[in-house]
């Protein structure tokens, strides 16, 4: 029988707490040992069942202060991240350091910090993944992106995403990456691809790419409908990145490379098929 995973959660905002919850109700594979709060959080030293009103669960939570007596006592297997870039900075140093596997969900990194916090996962020999958007979705939905630009060099490209009006950075994490990604490819590195954002009520995010051309458009887009989007993305790359050393994104966890080598394969075996036959 294998081990449970031991996931240490880093930042109990919304998306942290709903993560939390999604962690405790799985049946099998993961245990959720300790949380992690910064060190003027009222919730700092509690219990994660006294913020969940669920007194059978016994989960301490630290303060980010207290990160190294955390690791310690609780021995997790890998951190998830969903605090803020200065806090994910600091703890990713400790974390590395004490080998703990990271899953990095936290958004909002200058091109500098994601530099700086690559530096030191590699400085200490750890692992992490890092993933602006942790849902599976829409990592399948960036990668159908790069693919439709290269198919239609010369439309139109146009991103639109839109969250809750209590999101930080603008635009989105997410959206950030999706233009840095179709500008890496060379025919487009110099095309205008302008990012509108929104940010209103409680969407929990939408992201949308237009790739327009005079007679015809495409469009692809993805939606979040529940956090749980992000806990069971955040999870998958735990599974992932455990026992792993390096520095991974989200398209190394989902095997893009063996996807399209598979669907090659199946093309030219269809292909030669149908030239036997």
């Amino acid at each position: 029988m294998s081990k449970n995973i031991k996931i240490c959660l880093s930042g109990l905002g919304r998306t942290g707490i709903q993560t939390a919850r999604y962690l405790i109700e799985q049946d099998r594979g993961v245990d959720l040992v300790s949380c992690v709060c910064s060190p003027s959080s009222s919730k700092a030293g509690k219990n994660l069942g006294e913020i969940l009103n669920c007194p059978d669960i016994d989960v301490p939570i630290y303060s980010s202060n207290d990160l190294e007596r955390c690791i310690f006592n609780t021995k997790p297997d890998v951190a998830i991240d969903f605090s803020t870039p200065f806090a994910a900075l600091k703890n990713a140093e400790v974390f590395s350091k004490m080998k703990v596997g990271i899953v990095m969900g936290t958004t909002g990194f200058t091109n500098d910090e994601e530099k700086k916090l690559i530096s030191i996962v590699e400085k200490n020999k750890g692992g992490i993944i890092l993933a602006p958007n942790i849902t599976r979705g829409i990592n399948a939905m960036m990668f159908l992106s790069n693919l439709a630009a290269k198919m239609l060099v010369g439309y139109d490209i146009e991103i639109i995403e839109m969250h809750h009006n209590k999101k930080l950075d603008c635009p989105s994490g997410t959206a950030a990456k999706l233009k840095k990604q179709i500008k890496s490819i060379p025919e487009l590195s110099k095309k205008e691809i302008p990012v509108s954002s929104v940010r209103a009520g409680g969407i929990v995010g939408n992201h949308k790419i237009m790739i327009a051309g005079e007679n015809d458009m495409l469009e692809i887009t993805h939606q979040s409908f529940s956090r749980n989007a992000f806990a069971e993305g955040a999870l998958f790359a735990a599974n992932f990145i455990f026992n792993k050393t390096g520095i991974y994104e989200m398209k190394d966890a989902m095997n893009y490379k063996q996807i399209i080598m598979d669907c090659l394969d199946e093309e030219v075996n269809c292909k030669n098929k149908f030239a036997k036959g």
